[in-house]
């Protein structure tokens, strides 16, 4: 005869706990080491040296509008900094005085002459890394002094 044997209820399994990760922020958007920080007409901005030439990381907001955000606290009615650098996120229009209107998406290297205005399209802030060489950028990365059609 089969003896029956009771089966043992066993205690419920432990779940183990995980361990939570904090979540590491977007290096994109992180703090840079050692840079000097400032907020320029909702923009941020982070520059450090390398050289002669100052290294930048520039982010725009979603809606900024260099007309809007910057125009009465610089005094011109375009902007007159060259950028040159690369797009890392977002995308920029740049309109020129003579109506030329050029389109940057990431990734990208810009190029963009003096005497522009320019707004962030879409809901995505704009992160530009930007090198010049304060007010020699133009003449030392031979760049014209105004946006001119070949």
């Amino acid at each position: 005869m089969r003896k029956r044997v009771k089966k043992q209820k066993r205690a419920p399994a432990k779940k183990k706990a995980r361990a939570t990760k904090a979540k590491r922020p977007d290096p994109v958007l992180a703090p840079v080491r050692g840079a000097e920080r400032r907020q320029v007409g909702h923009v941020k901005l982070e520059v450090g040296r390398a050289g002669a030439a100052r290294v930048k990381r520039m982010i725009y907001p979603a809606g900024f509008h260099w007309a809007k955000d910057m125009k009465a606290a610089v005094g011109t009615d375009l902007c007159m900094h060259a950028h040159v650098g690369f797009l890392v996120s977002g995308e920029i229009h740049i309109e020129y005085a003579d109506g030329c209107v050029i389109e940057h998406r990431a990734p990208q290297i810009v190029a963009i002459e003096p005497g522009h205005d320019g707004w962030v399209v879409g809901n995505e802030p704009v992160v530009l890394i930007e090198f010049d060489f304060e007010r020699d950028t133009i003449e030392r990365l031979g760049m014209p002094d105004a946006h001119r059609h070949a």
